[in-house]
Order: structure tokens, then sequence, then C-alpha cells
């Protein structure tokens, strides 16, 4: 670790592992609750937990992707951070703006609009936190040594962060105009600035744990970036399906949506390639694992899940069911789940500074991973179940869930089991990692210093 303000990353890491944690719980009782409806009613209903599930998702990984920045800054702008007292009041503005909005979901203070239904005081708390983070790290960069590419990308999206998430503040009383800007939030914030972020931090980490050259992994990301900005506010119109906009918007949406995890692929495929050729054996594989895995899971989640469902002649199929479901769940974690936890493993070992085994961190992947994976086809074949049951024969909801879903439903949670152990290994291995922390951290850090 080369500037001592790379640490202010560390809490971020640690709020961000804990929420994932409540995140995986939550979704295990929800799970549950859809086989066994009775379970927990009284005192956590269904609509209750899935609320905490999916804000409890949002949050962990923005904090993520925030601790991931506060490390790289400094490096790319070889200076320390601008302020570090600024990252501090942001983290414990926005984890007091967490724990306020978990708490009082319990209690039914909550604005009812899906997945931004944090009350709008939390919602401007939430607005001054990213302002915050995106004054300290330009600031931090433009006092630096100059602009390089991932810090021009980086900005771009941290700033598209600071401004997008306005427009999910304000309820118009028309519907359609209301679900029009509600897309922009839900759909722009995580498809374009959250793309846009993660496409930096996902560039710096290849170009530190490959040495392949900086201008090579570049090439790609203004590739990724001009896709994202080209395909992610197109790509949008496979949203508005459903909510009265002009019919053009089926067919930009629909093929422009396909496009969009295309350039991160290659980008990790051609860095790759050529790390194979250097023959250099970087000692921590473990970041390496979740970095290639993160990127096929992305690939088949967001793009071939995506695809299958997104062109307007099947979405007015399966808009609603379980196949968006499991789209949803396999494009979250390959996206962002994976980054941010590949984002720990090369991270965290550089500010505690010590050498740790990664045999637990590798089980820990391939639990998840695998787990993942099938739940999301179980998911998918519940899906096509729906469809056929409901939307073509015209069966009742509650008759199709009762009599044909369950079995479904089942596996899913005996596989949400198997991920939730796989989330536990991570956790117990990431926190080991704290607490073998040495003595002294005065050695200056070096590859050799992981065991594999």
């Amino acid at each position: 670790m080369r500037y001592e303000s790379q640490k202010e990353a560390y809490p971020y890491f640690v709020l961000s592992s804990i929420l994932f944690c409540l995140q995986v719980i939550f979704g295990l009782i929800i799970g549950a609750q859809f086989i066994w409806p009775g379970l927990f009613s009284s005192v956590l209903p269904f609509n209750i937990g899935r609320e905490i599930h999916l804000n409890t998702m949002v949050f962990w990984l923005l904090l993520g992707l925030m601790g991931a920045t506060y490390y790289l800054i400094p490096e790319e702008a070889d200076r320390e951070l601008y302020s570090p007292a600024i990252a501090k009041m942001q983290f414990w503005l926005l984890a007091l703006t967490g724990v306020a909005a978990v708490i009082g979901f319990l209690f039914g203070w909550t604005e009812g609009r899906e997945y931004i239904e944090a009350p709008r005081i939390l919602d401007w708390l939430i607005v001054v936190g990213a302002l915050m983070f995106l004054y300290n790290i330009l600031m931090t960069i433009i006092k630096g040594k100059g602009w390089t590419v991932v810090t021009g990308i980086l900005i771009s999206g941290i700033g598209g962060l600071s401004v997008i998430y306005l427009f999910g503040m304000k309820f118009f009383g028309n519907l359609v105009l209301d679900q029009y800007y509600w897309w922009w939030v839900i759909h722009l914030w995580v498809e374009g600035t959250w793309e846009m972020i993660a496409a930096a931090i996902l560039a710096f980490m290849l170009i530190k744990i490959t040495g392949v050259e900086r201008k090579h992994i570049e090439k790609w990301l203004y590739i990724e970036t001009i896709l994202v900005l080209g395909t992610g506010i197109l790509g949008i119109g496979h949203h508005y399906f459903w909510i009265g906009t002009p019919e053009y918007w089926l067919a930009i949406g629909g093929f422009f949506s396909m496009l969009e995890p295309i350039p991160l692929v290659l980008m990790v495929w051609d860095t790759a390639r050529e790390y194979k050729k250097t023959n250099i054996k970087h000692p921590n594989e473990l970041a390496l694992y979740w970095i290639y895995g993160g990127v096929i899971l992305h690939f088949i989640g967001a793009g071939v899940l995506g695809v299958v469902q997104t062109l307007p002649v099947v979405n007015q199929w399966t808009h609603g069911t379980q196949l968006t479901a499991s789209h949803g769940h396999l494009a979250f974690f390959g996206a962002f789940a994976m980054l941010v936890i590949a984002a720990i493993y090369y991270m965290v070992p550089d500010m505690v500074n010590h050498k740790y085994s990664q045999k637990l961190g590798k089980k820990a992947f391939w639990t998840m991973t695998i787990s993942m994976v099938l739940m999301t086809a179980v998911l998918f074949g519940a899906g096509l179940v729906q469809v056929y049951l409901e939307r073509v024969l015209g069966m009742d909801f509650n008759t199709v869930k009762n009599q044909f879903m369950n079995i479904w439903m089942i596996w899913r949670f005996i596989f949400a089991v198997v991920f939730t152990i796989g989330v536990g290994m991570f956790t117990v291995d990431f926190f080991r990692i704290l607490l073998m922390v040495r003595k002294t951290n005065t050695v200056p850090k070096t590859p050799e210093s992981l065991s594999i």
C-alpha cells in the first residue's frame, strides 16, 4: 500500500460485508415464506422482508464500490486522498442512513415505491453522501498528477451517480410520467453510472494484478464506456413496454440491451490472453477467481438471460415472472457483487499487510458461484412454468403458486441455503484477514507477502 489514506476504504468494506450477510439472511427468510407463507408473517411480512433484502443489496454494493474507489484513487492520482476527514464523515453519514432505513422498514416507515422505498429525508442524506464522495475524489484527481483513463471514467460515473438519483425523489401524479423517471434511477443508476464505476475499478485491478500494459486495458475501457452510454441509455427502452411510451422504444430498448456486457467480457478475455504471454503469476489468485467468475456470470446473467426476455415479443409473456428474478439474481451477483468481493480480496490484504491462506476464499467462491447458478436455473424453470400456466393457459396465480410452483421454490430455497453457507465462508475469511494484522505495518508491502 503506497498511501496511508488508502486505509479509508477499510470501514466501507467492513460495513459492506456485514450488509451482504444481512441481505442474504432476509433473502433466505422471504424464500422460505414463499413456501410456508405463515412463517414469521406476524413480525416480518413478506413485503417488508423483500424491501430489506433489495435495499441492503443496493447499499452494500454501493459502499463496496465507494471503498474500492477510495483505495485506488490515491494510486491513480499519485497522492494522498484530498480529505480523509470527508471520507470518514461520508461513511458515518451513509452508515447511519442505512441503519435508519432498515429499522424504518421494520416499522413501516417507507415511501412505498418499489426498489427506492427509503423515505425522502433519507434520500437526501444519500445524495449528500454521494456529493461528498464526488467532491473528495474530484479534488484528489485535480491536485494529483493528472487525469488517467481510469480516473476519467470513474469521475464520470460518480457524477452520474450523484445526479441521476435525484430523478427518483419526486413523485409525479401521472403514473406513466412517474414510472418514466422512476426507471431512470432503477435502470440508468445501475446500468449506466454503476457500470462505469465498476468498469474503472475492474480495469485498475487488471492493470495491477496482471501487469498487462495500461494502454492495452484502457482501449477496452473506452469501448465499454461508449457502449454503456449508448446501450445503457437506449437500453432503458426495454423497461418502457408497459407504461404507455411510444412504440419505437420497444425495438430500441430490446436491441441495445443485448450489447451491454460484451465489452467487459472482451476486456477481461483480452487481458487474460496478454497475461498468459507474460509468464508472470501474481500470488493473489483469489482476486482473479472473482474477477473472471464475475465477468462470466455478468455476461450470462445480464446478457444471455436478459436477451431471452428483453425483446418485446417475448417480454409481453415473461414480464413480472420468475424469469425476471432469474435474470436479476445472476446479473447483480456477476456484475457487481463478485466485483466488490474481488476488490476486497485484492485491496484488504494490502491494507492490513499480512500473509493469508486463500483456501477458504476459494471454497467460498465455488460454493457461492455454483449455488447461485443452480438457483438461477431453478428460477428460470419456475418462470417457464409460470408463463405457460398463467399467461398462456390463463390459470389463476394462486393456483399456479400452490399447486405447481412450490417444488421449484423448495429447490430454490435449498440452493439459497448453500449460497448462505458460501457467504458465511467469505465473511469468516474476510474478518480472519482483518484479525490477523501484524503488530507492525511499517514494512513496505510486496507481492510475496501473499501466501497461496
